[in-house]
């Protein structure tokens, strides 16, 4: 088990961090079969540890988060895949908990996370110093983030957040481990070395700052200290840390552009908006929230006017919990990981010595990390979600180890046997269908949506098309509920009208059936809205076609292209066209560098 947990983090981590489906049809079911085998384990052995009490407290929200998507959430496709999210959180943390009993198995994984860091940070010196474009699996890194380690992520402040689950425990281990083998401080001190320099070059405000944080409440927990000298601990820490961000405004021109622009816009400019979208959504529904996997299609609701980015998430992972699953969610989610947290703390806070040392440092760690998690997304990455489960799950044995062996009874015998059935029907049943269908569609839509944005031939239009049809046909028979897909097929029917002219209605016809089978799955998503309207205007149904723009409009009133495929439907009709370009003004307005608005503008006002 362990040899596998240790290959998957490995796997899923260098592979953009699990950010692809195409990384998740194996990473999931990876680990599904990890779990499986860790209860068969307990159904077969003849004496086994009592499971620990801490690995129950996340599975009341996995029951509460996976209702709330049956029942509530009106994006169900998306609502899964973010359960699935939670759902390997929570798995990892079982299998770290649970099933790493001995000492080796549990260096092999701690020993890949801390290699995989090293790596990490290799490959963000490469993209800082040597190829700022470079990226994992053949990507190319955006350029708002060129200047900026991202290593295998894609996103400097991931690499950030890895970074700061494991800085504290080699700092520790280098400064305070003075009963341990000078190898080993040697080794930390390097590695403590080598992930503050990492932390350095992703540039990442929101990191250095819970660092910061993080690092003077670490004299807090001493146990043994007058209050005099934690205080004077916490303004020695403070100090170091106003030097070091001091030399490094000074001495990294990257760092001084980020803060100076941090200050000239008097804080941050679009993650206000995000969050303030999300907590709109809580307010409307505050008890059981908008529905799991919901935000990023209901910030449409509350976009505000120039704010053109697509937010996917709240860029605060408790914001997006509050707005997904209401105070509910947010109870039962991370109010049961500070539980399993305190009741840890209270059994082992007062300990001394190497071992409480090093759960110190871990807890400063997994603090750092959650402060994070206020400006960032990070357990939706699935990669990061699985380490800090391992690091959360090592910190909580380090404090309450499990007990001797046992024989169990034969109710937890069937029990396990019945955990191991419904773990591997929902890796079967609902994951793998699920990051199959995904992997199919994602790629396909990407270079769909790469032609608008270059100067692309026909001939390679027609080539990209005639693949993207196939694959997203594909994706709507492996997992039928997945409404985006059978929306970008809709979308491909209808630009394929460009390649066989003669066939516009027909093709409108069956762009209209795939897009009636999106709606029919969600009704809330404009872009369906939009893909119906698309399809009756090819079938010569105007005034239809007219009702759908409208409802995409309701639903996103904020959306430039929203209001663009409004003013190219009004400009089909000559009575309607004043109206078209008074459309085609308002995308400009909102979207002022919105191409096909423009050159609509232009065929309306007789300059082509």
């Amino acid at each position: 088990m362990a040899i596998l947990l240790a290959a998957n983090l490995a796997w899923t981590t260098l592979c953009l961090g699990g950010y692809r489906p195409e990384t998740m049809v194996w990473s999931f079911p990876l680990t599904g079969g990890i779990l499986v085998l860790l209860l068969a384990r307990r159904v077969w052995l003849r004496t086994t540890p009592p499971l620990h009490p801490a690995g129950w407290y996340l599975l009341p929200f996995l029951i509460y988060a996976a209702c709330n998507v049956w029942q509530i959430s009106p994006v169900r496709w998306l609502g899964w895949a973010d359960w699935l999210g939670w759902g390997g959180l929570a798995a990892t943390f079982w299998i770290s908990l649970n099933g790493l009993g001995a000492r080796g198995p549990r260096r092999l994984v701690h020993g890949t996370v801390v290699v995989v860091g090293v790596v990490a940070m290799v490959m963000g010196i490469y993209q800082r110093f040597v190829d700022a474009d470079w990226l994992m699996l053949g990507r190319t890194q955006s350029q708002y983030f060129h200047g900026r380690a991202s290593g295998p992520f894609g996103i400097p402040n991931s690499l950030a957040a890895l970074l700061l689950l494991l800085l504290p425990t080699a700092l520790a281990v280098a400064v305070l481990g003075k009963r341990m083998r000078p190898t080993y401080r040697l080794v930390a001190a390097w590695l403590a070395v080598v992930y503050l320099a990492g932390l350095a070059l992703t540039l990442s405000r929101g990191a250095l700052l819970s660092l910061a944080v993080a690092l003077a409440v670490w004299p807090l927990l001493t146990p043994g200290r007058r209050w005099q000298w934690k205080a004077g601990m916490v303004a020695v820490v403070a100090g170091v840390g106003l030097l070091l961000g001091f030399g490094l405004y000074q001495g990294v021109p990257g760092a001084k552009d980020r803060f100076d622009r941090l200050v000239d816009d008097a804080g941050e400019t679009t993650r206000p908006a995000m969050w303030l979208g999300a907590w709109q959504l809580f307010k409307d529904e505050p008890l059981t929230g908008t529905g799991g996997g919901s935000y990023n299609i209901l910030f449409e609701r509350h976009r505000p006017v120039h704010f053109r980015d697509e937010p996917q998430w709240a860029h605060n992972d408790y914001l997006n919990t509050l707005s997904d699953y209401g105070l509910v969610g947010v109870l039962l989610g991370f109010g049961g990981g500070v539980m399993a947290a305190g009741l840890a703390w209270r059994a082992g806070a007062s300990r001394r010595g190497t071992r409480a040392m090093l759960a110190r440092a871990q807890l400063i760690g997994l603090f750092a990390f959650g402060l994070s998690l206020l400006f960032d997304f990070h357990l939706k990455i699935p990669a990061l979600a699985m380490i800090v489960a391992v690091c959360a799950a090592d910190w909580i044995r380090r404090l309450q180890p499990l007990g001797a062996p046992v024989p169990p009874t034969m109710f937890h015998r069937m029990m396990a046997g019945v955990g191991a059935g419904v773990v591997l029907a929902l890796t079967l049943g609902l994951a793998l269908p699920h990051y199959r269908a995904e992997a199919l569609r994602y790629g396909e839509r990407r270079a769909i949506d790469g032609l608008a944005q270059r100067m692309s031939s026909l001939e390679e239009e027609r080539e990209v098309l005639i693949r993207a049809r196939e694959a997203f046909a594909r994706a709507v028979t492996v997992n039928p509920a997945n409404a985006q897909a059978w929306s970008d097929l809709a979308y491909a029917h209808a630009l394929w009208a460009r390649h066989d002219p003669a066939a516009t209605g027909s093709l409108g016809g069956e762009s209209e059936q795939a897009a009636r089978r999106a709606l029919a799955l969600s009704g809330v998503v404009p872009e369906f809205w939009c893909r119906l309207g698309v399809a009756l205007d090819m079938q010569g149904r105007w005034a239809e076609a007219g009702l759908a723009f409208g409802q995409a409009l309701e639903l996103a009133p904020h959306s430039a292209t929203a209001w663009y495929h409004l003013a190219y439907h009004l400009s089909l009709y000559g009575p309607t066209r004043a109206l078209a370009r008074t459309a085609a003004s308002t995308c400009l307005r909102l979207d002022p560098g919105h191409r096909s608005a423009e050159a609509l503008r232009r065929l309306l006002a007789g300059n082509p």
